[in-house]
Formats: structure tokens, sequence, C-alpha cells
């Protein structure tokens, strides 16, 4: 029997319109339109198609956007400064620096620049060490989107066991604490794992996020568990594909998400939520 498919286009698209309308109310009540700024450094494709597509969902949603590009030869004091305008600016409630950065940038030094009640992308070490504590303020958009998957097809996670495939401060780690705070044993894998088959076999609940295509096949797979597939590569005929080998693991898996239309339109969207709750915290703190 097939797998029941997770499709994340159609949830992002509910979720889309319940923060559209969101905004729409915080605009009308207290004259706030929630905004986001994205720095782009260099000229990488991908990145220019990832910071398209941000500020498009920005601006279908209601949001304000507001995006700084800077060529990959910028000196990093120069990218340093506009955070530290856009931090000053109380009219910008989220800021976003699109990884990767080019070598010669210190990217964590760049990450820390970002005013934690700002850093929406959740990457601040204050951020990350408020989601170690259980009491995060901007969860990273990856992780956060696959909970709301989790949440929103109703996948049991309490007492589930949860493997994670790779150990990123980006999705991997944040993701295991997310399920740990909803009560799910975790394992987390990596590169130095042994037998990695042997721990995704045990998975009611499977997340893949390694960036290596297909790796996780059918026979790797706990029969009816769900498979999170946050992967997302390139073949060499230029179709994309997951960390999961669809087709097999289709077969096995109780639920999973396709690559493309899974995870990827969620990240944006939670982006967006983070963005929200953000300019919903300023009416607050008297700006």
């Amino acid at each position: 029997m097939a797998a029941k498919i997770i499709d994340g286009n159609q949830l992002a698209q509910t979720l889309r319109a319940e923060l559209a309308e969101r905004a729409a109310a915080l605009i009308a009540t207290e004259g706030v339109q929630p905004t986001l700024a994205v720095l782009l450094v260099g000229e990488d494709a991908a990145s220019q198609v990832y910071v398209r597509n941000k500020v498009a969902a920005c601006e279908k949603a209601g949001f304000r956007s507001l995006r700084y590009d800077f060529p990959a030869s910028v000196e990093p004091v120069e990218v340093l400064a506009r955070i530290a305008e856009l931090n000053a600016d109380s009219s910008v409630h989220g800021i976003l620096v699109q990884l990767p950065l080019p070598r010669h940038f210190d990217e964590a030094a760049v990450l820390a620049a970002i005013a934690p009640e700002k850093d929406v992308d959740g990457f601040h070490a204050e951020n990350a060490g408020a989601l170690l504590q259980g009491a995060p303020r901007f969860v990273p958009c990856t992780p956060a989107g696959v909970m709301q998957m989790l949440h929103r097809y109703a996948i049991p996670i309490a007492g589930a066991e949860a493997v994670v495939v790779g150990r990123s401060n980006i999705v991997g780690k944040p993701m295991a604490l997310l399920l740990l705070a909803e009560h799910a044993t975790v394992t987390i894998c990596h590169s130095r794992s042994r037998g990695l088959a042997f721990h995704t076999r045990r998975a009611d609940i499977l997340v893949a996020a390694v960036g290596r295509a297909r790796m996780i096949t059918g026979e790797m797979i706990k029969p009816g568990a769900t498979v999170i597939d946050v992967g997302i590569n390139r073949l060499p005929d230029g179709k994309l594909c997951g960390d999961v080998d669809f087709a097999s693991a289709s077969e096995v898996a109780g639920a999973i998400t396709p690559v493309p239309g899974g995870v990827g339109p969620m990240t944006i969207t939670m982006l967006l939520a983070n963005t929200l709750a953000a300019a919903e915290a300023t009416l607050g703190d008297g700006r």
C-alpha cells in the first residue's frame, strides 16, 4: 500500500492564508506592517532563487519586504553596518542574511550581529540557547515547518521513536530538540554513525536532512513510518530529488513528504510566521 503524501504545498497555502489574515488585522488595528529585511551577498544562482521566493511570499501575504544585494567582493564591515542600521530601525521586524556567505566572511559573526529579537531565522546563539532550554523565541524555519506538518497531519509524536539523520545547526540539532520537547525518544545519526539502517528501521518518525541524494531507501524504513525528507539535491539531468529514494520508500512508509513540494514550501511559511510574531512582539515593548 502506497504511503500517504504529506503535501507541503497545500499546507503552506493554508497557513499563509492564516498569516495574511493576522497581518491584515495587525495593520488595521495597530498600524504595524510586518517587515522582513533580506540581505544577499554574491550572485549564487540558488541563493538568488531562494531570496526571490522569500520576497514574493512576503508581498503576497501583505508583509513589507526590503532586499539588500551586495557583490561577492563586498567587505564584511559594509554588511555588518547595514545590519546595525536595520537593528536600529523599529519598522523592521525581521532580518535574514541568506547563506552561504563568501569565504572571506565570518558567518558566525554575521549571524551574531543580528539583534536576537529580529533573528527570524532562529540562528542567533541566544535563540538557539532559548530553544535548548525549552523556551524558544524563534525556531529555525525548516524544523518548525516539519513540526507543523506532523501536527496538521495528526502524526503521533509523544512516545514515538524518532530518528534524525543529520546534525546541522540549521536542521538536525533543532529538529531533535523540538521532537524531544514533544516527548519523542530521539536518536541523531550522522556521517560517523555505524549501522545507519539499524537506527532508521527503528524510527516511527524518520527525518532525513543530510544533503545526499536518495541515500535512504525503502529497505531502511520501518513499515508504516512517517518519513520527512528535508534534503533537496539536483541530479545530473537537472531534476530535483531528496535524501530519500521516494519510489522505494513510499511503498513502505505510512506517510511521506515529496521533493519538491514537501518541506520546502513550509520553510518559507515559517519564516513568515516568525516575522509576524516578531512584529506582534513589538506591541508589548513600547515601540
